[in-house]
């Protein structure tokens, strides 16, 4: 059975309807994080659009609970509609042709934290559009420290970038 990591970025007053979109379709756990979205206020204004916090809505399905998100999203919240967010959906089998074809790949930067806006004006330069920042700890042992028995993990930012599939190496770069 082949499966996919569905990741869908939109407002955070959206995330409450995508992930019961994502429990409608029959998946079995469902995961929201916060972040924030990265794009310029020129970037902004073009598209007549305001700065939002962001939510990110995962989970892991199989081919037809995939194609029921895509499907119920599209409907309920206009997601194919630009402005209304952005889905994706990544298999998560190595080797071989997923059996659904997307024309945008994720790129997922994990960097120490206060060096997300560095990574974005990169990116940019090289085609991004923008991107959507999380923030999180890191928990490998060898940088873990203690403080009165309690394990202290450095800070990082997560930067999920959404690009076109013929400008990922470039980004990546």
């Amino acid at each position: 059975m082949e499966l996919y990591y569905v990741i869908t970025i939109s407002d955070r007053d959206r995330a409450e309807i995508l992930a019961n979109i994502y429990q409608t379709a029959g998946t079995g756990m469902v995961l929201t994080k916060l972040g924030r979205g990265t794009a310029t206020g020129e970037q902004l204004s073009s598209y007549g659009l305001d700065a939002t916090e962001k939510a990110i809505v995962s989970t892991v399905a199989d081919a037809e609970q995939t194609r029921q998100i895509f499907k119920l999203s599209k409907r309920r919240l206009f997601i194919d509609v630009p402005g209304n967010g952005v889905m994706m959906a990544d298999s998560t089998q190595t080797g071989g042709k997923p059996a659904m074809d997307f024309s945008h790949e994720l790129i997922m930067v994990i960097m120490n934290e206060g060096y997300s806006d560095t990574v974005m004006d990169a990116a940019r330069s090289a085609g991004a559009g923008g991107g959507t920042v999380l923030h999180a700890k890191g928990t490998g042992r060898a940088r873990a420290q203690k403080f009165f028995g309690v394990s202290l993990a450095d800070e990082k930012d997560v930067v999920y970038i959404v690009a076109h599939a013929d400008e990922k190496a470039a980004i990546m770069q």
